[in-house]
């Protein structure tokens, strides 16, 4: 089996890497030229065109897209549907979301080329640890791709979970939680920080993580973190970004009438974190001054 792999960014240049120890070979294309210069380096066949790529593998052809989210994966499936033979397999390794992933379905079936939706989650530690599969689509093209999946997840690492889809909407309400943990974290370790008590936060998220009830690799991340930027993160803006799957799922949930305020206000946290000063904090600063002569502090 050879797969060639659309995105040679960190994901999916690692990913490759991993697939090249365990002697699956990986030919790979990328717009950027640095991406690209990397990948080939850790020996990723890197192609000059999307056209060439197709045409360096045997058939029936398996491609990997790990582009971003949205339009450019839209766009790469459809340059592929117009190269590709029926028969032919593409696989959306990225964090698109569900319902685009049941369109991209819908396109492959049309041209008979299979689709599988596959979430992925690892981040960098992947290349290392091996990656969590979460996958969506028809049991043929899963059973085609297990070498590839063994190769890629540590053990009980992947799971077919479902229909087109299923693999990007439980990647979907994962990236959720993750939403609500880290949260959760931020939240607990600035009532450490602002105690009256000189501790030692590394310390804390160490001793949490060996038999407490909320011991898991999150805590091991922070405390790691802790060690390499002090006790006070002073080095770490309070800039948050979101990648859209947290957006996605609470719109899911309103439209299903599913109370998720915990998820819910996670979001909401990630918004507040980019704005420097908040116009609606002053109207209440200013209200509660008027209605109750509260002090007001000058900006």
């Amino acid at each position: 089996m050879k797969l060639g792999l659309i995105g040679l960014g960190r994901m999916g240049s690692n990913m490759a890497r991993r697939l090249i120890g365990d002697g699956i070979p990986v030919c790979g294309f990328d717009l950027s030229e640095d991406n690209s210069a990397a990948a080939a380096s850790h020996g990723v066949e890197t192609l000059a065109s999307l056209d060439a790529l197709v045409a360096a593998l045997p058939s029936p052809r398996t491609v990997w897209v790990m582009v971003p989210h949205g339009s450019p994966t839209t766009e790469t499936i459809t340059s592929l549907l117009d190269a590709l033979d029926p028969g032919d397999l593409i696989v959306d390794g990225g964090n698109s979301w569900y319902v685009e992933s049941l369109e991209h379905a819908r396109l492959c079936a049309e041209r008979e080329v299979l689709f599988l939706d596959i979430g992925v989650s690892g981040g960098v530690w992947g290349l290392e640890i091996g990656y969590n599969l979460m996958i969506g689509g028809p049991d043929e093209a899963v059973e085609r791709l297990e070498p590839v999946f063994r190769s890629l997840a540590p053990e009980n690492g992947f799971l077919h979970v479902g229909p087109s889809g299923a693999g990007h909407f439980v990647k979907m309400i994962h990236n959720a939680i993750e939403y609500a943990m880290l949260e959760a974290l931020g939240e607990g370790f600035e009532c450490l920080r602002r105690s009256d008590f000189d501790l030692d936060l590394r310390g804390v998220a160490q001793l949490w993580g060996n038999g407490s009830v909320i011991r898991c690799w999150l805590l091991e991340l922070l405390a790691d973190a802790f060690g390499a930027e002090g006790n006070e993160l002073e080095r770490i803006g309070p800039w948050i970004d979101d990648s859209g799957t947290g957006r996605w799922t609470v719109d899911y949930a309103l439209e299903k009438a599913i109370p998720l305020p915990t998820i819910t206000q996670s979001l909401y946290e990630r918004f507040d974190s980019r704005t420097e000063s908040r116009f609606a904090h002053q109207v209440i600063a200013a209200l509660r001054n008027q209605f109750g002569g509260h002090a007001v502090r000058e900006g």
